[in-house]
């Protein structure tokens, strides 16, 4: 039976960073393609359960994914829970299409691709001058690299989001974080079963 018009799955995410990430990789991995996913940018983990109930009313017969930090796993527990889904102790969210970023995907295309790739592309975007400025701040001086690479992509207007593309352009099958890996799969194999 052919899919119906319309997404055939939506992947929801915590932010726009997430999205424009998650939006690189379907377009590297072929699968963004005739409006068949939509990445839906929840602006904080707190609205799954809105943004679930609405993808499921929008798009009856979309498979709805998703994507979330680990501190934040109650909220879509509890979202999925509202939803009708029966979910059992010990419950493994990538049973029910959610995938787990260790701490936040910002950590994980960190680790992904390591320092050196992350100041480069902040070189690319005309930001490592005030990336070395930021690191000499007494609060950041004495932090790991990561911990200040970090702080500093969310620190400035559109950082996030432009380093976040810039990072997912720079992964391959072999560095992918296995959250981004795992949904990526999960959609190659609803699109193509």
């Amino acid at each position: 039976m052919p899919l119906s018009a319309g997404p055939h799955v939506v992947v929801l995410v915590e932010g726009r960073s997430d999205a424009a990430a998650v939006a690189v990789l379907l377009r590297a991995h072929g699968l963004d393609g005739e409006g068949r996913v939509k990445v839906v940018s929840m602006e904080g983990v707190t609205n799954v359960a809105r943004d679930l109930r609405k993808s499921r009313d929008e798009h009856p017969d979309a498979m709805v994914l998703g994507l979330y930090d680990v501190a934040e796993e109650r909220f879509v527990l509890g979202a999925l829970r509202r939803a009708g889904v029966p979910l059992e102790a010990p419950v493994d969210l990538v049973d029910h299409g959610f995938f787990v970023c260790d701490s936040d995907l910002e950590d994980e295309l960190i680790r992904a691709v390591g320092t050196a790739v992350v100041e480069d592309a902040l070189d690319e975007m005309g930001h490592l001058e005030r990336f070395r400025t930021f690191q000499y701040q007494p609060e950041w001086r004495h932090r790991s690299l990561t911990d200040q690479l970090h702080r500093f992509a969310g620190s400035g207007s559109g950082r996030k989001v432009a380093l976040a593309e810039r990072l997912a352009v720079r992964l391959d099958a072999t560095t992918t974080p296995p959250p981004l890996a795992g949904l990526l799969g999960r959609i190659a194999q609803h699109l193509h079963p």
